[in-house]
């Protein structure tokens, strides 16, 4: 690896390779099977300190920087994908907007059961008619006395079933377009809040994807993020951390189907030597194993970037693109060098391919990265 990682960074990747390969791998192809979630693990994975990885120890966080999230993300995302996402969206997407944004009370009532894995954690912010264009949402909280009432509904909230608290937003002021949207933290059970359709998807099947929908539901007004309006704020900057989690799972789903391919290279034999000899082959590997090194040192710049108090927005989308892109490519190729077999659920890359088609479509599509890079620039 071209990058130098720090000794607490690899120690951090020691253990969490493991853990994932000792404790999560084992299990995967038999969850993707069964679409159970992986509570127990994420229990475990709380005990390790991997649910609130960028959030202080005095919110028992591990306090950790965010080339080390990086870094450990991708070790579980090479070990299972849902996963993955499961830990991607808690760390960044719920927890950070609370440590961000959140008062006292909501980072002592929520958030450090959040760090723990006590709690699990969803973020709401897509709707049926607001997908890349969150001002389209029409989902309001009305203030009323000491509380807001929501309703609304939302799709395709990854964990939206299993988490205990959801981020949501929501217009308080219509008239003010973006600037009118707020976010809540919204408790499972709040009468009122309710789990819809959960979706049949193509890949990541032991994360589950659903609707949530709010009638009259009412929410306290401590449970405000920030101020009124603060809401498009606070989704925009949880999704620049979301998309370094994002790219950094990519990088360890297209390591796990680099190797896999090298590993089916070297002992597939045809006209007596194995295949990994073709430079057809050989090639194909070169390109990808060039294309898995470029995508992990984006992501690794993107979150130094961060650590630093950069503004790292245009590089998140960097790495975003190029990773979740590398992702579908290398698990692509991964699949045509397996030939046959590939097709198959007999080898993981089966699913690694469902599992890396939705990466350049969630946290902000690859079409949706390339308009915040080419403002940057432009």
């Amino acid at each position: 690896m071209a990058y130098h990682l720090t000794e607490e960074q690899r120690m951090i990747q020691t253990m969490v390779r493991d853990f994932a390969r000792d404790v999560i791998m084992p299990g995967a192809a038999e969850r993707d099977k069964t679409k159970e979630f992986p509570m127990e693990i994420i229990k475990s994975m709380g005990e390790l300190g991997l649910m609130g990885m960028n959030v202080p120890t005095e919110y028992n966080g591990a306090g950790v920087d965010t080339v080390s999230y990086s870094v450990a993300m991708q070790e579980i995302a090479y070990a299972d994908a849902s996963v993955a996402v499961v830990m991607s969206v808690h760390n960044s997407v719920a927890c950070g907007p609370i440590y961000l944004f959140g008062s006292d009370y909501l980072k002592e009532h929520y958030l450090k059961r959040l760090t723990t894995g006590e709690l699990i954690g969803s973020f709401a912010i897509t709707e049926p008619g607001a997908g890349s264009d969150p001002a389209g949402q029409r989902t309001r909280a009305a203030r009323d006395g000491d509380s807001y009432v929501l309703n609304g509904n939302k799709i395709f909230i990854s964990t939206g079933k299993n988490s205990n608290i959801t981020v949501v937003t929501a217009y308080t002021d219509r008239d003010r377009k973006h600037k009118g949207i707020s976010a809540f933290v919204v408790e499972k059970g709040t009468p009122g809040f309710y789990v819809g359709k959960q979706e049949e998807k193509m890949g990541l099947l032991a994360s589950d994807t659903v609707e949530l929908i709010f009638e009259d539901c009412r929410v306290p007004a401590e449970n405000l993020l920030g101020q009124e309006g603060d809401g498009f704020t606070v989704a925009m900057t949880s999704l620049d951390g979301g998309r370094i989690g994002i790219a950094s799972q990519s990088v360890g789903l297209s390591q796990a189907c680099l190797d896999a391919a090298i590993c089916y290279a070297r002992e597939r034999v045809q006209f007596n030597k194995p295949i990994a000899q073709f430079q057809g082959i050989s090639w194909m590997i070169a390109d990808m194993a060039t294309q898995v090194e470029a995508a992990r040192l984006l992501t690794f710049n993107a979150a130094a970037m961060k650590d630093r108090g950069e503004n790292f927005t245009a590089a998140a989308s960097m790495a975003k693109l190029f990773a979740s892109e590398t992702a579908n490519q290398v698990a692509y190729k991964a699949l045509q060098i397996h030939g046959g077999y590939g097709y198959t659920k007999d080898f993981p890359i089966e699913r690694y391919y469902r599992d890396a088609r939705v990466f350049t479509i969630y946290e902000g599509t690859s079409e949706i990265q390339r308009t915040v890079i080419a403002k940057r620039y432009l």
